[in-house]
């Protein structure tokens, strides 16, 4: 941490130097965006760094109790789940003074070349597919900007473009080169 703090000037009460009066990432809750918004951009640097730094030991953290929790309950939840007569779902185990919820949510996933066989079927046979499925069409943005302009000029009625989240990442000046 003290190499990054080194690309950033100090800022701050002269009998408290920087970083000792700086907020904290903890501090961050009880503050008004509009304040954090206001601070010095090295500040505003070193806490999106501190706290990129807590999420990803955070993220570290949670996969490995997770790890853990799974070593410990998945074969008895799937003892449970037989016993029970199911693949999927939530069972409840006792451990001592806790009672543990364990629940396997159910994936399902449709080959989509079998069901457009399916659609088409149902549409020959004079029945509407519709009823039976839903139908969503994509178009890849790659594909889209690879085709010829007068395709893509029949696409644009049906292309709505809206912007993603903002994401901002602030950088010490040579490392942004």
């Amino acid at each position: 941490m003290h190499d990054f703090l080194d690309h950033f000037a100090n800022h701050g009460d002269p009998f408290m130097p920087f970083p000792d009066n700086a907020p904290k990432p903890d501090d961050l809750p009880g503050l008004d965006p509009n304040e954090i918004a206001q601070m010095p951009v090295d500040l505003l640097a070193i806490l999106q760094h501190e706290v990129d730094e807590r999420l990803k030991q955070s993220k570290a953290a949670k996969a490995r109790l997770d790890g853990a929790l799974t070593i410990r309950y998945a074969t008895r939840a799937e003892e449970a789940r037989r016993t029970a007569g199911k693949d999927t779902g939530t069972v409840r185990l006792d451990d001592g003074d806790f009672t543990v919820v364990a629940d396997l949510p159910k994936r399902v996933v449709w080959d989509q070349e079998q069901l457009a066989a399916m659609v088409a079927r149902i549409r020959a046979a004079g029945d509407d597919p519709e009823q039976y499925v839903d139908v969503t069409y994509k178009v890849p943005e790659r594909k889209y900007a690879a085709w010829p302009e007068a395709i893509r000029k029949g696409f644009e009625p049906a292309r709505t473009v809206r912007p993603g989240t903002l994401k901002v990442a602030i950088l010490p000046w040579e490392d942004a080169q």
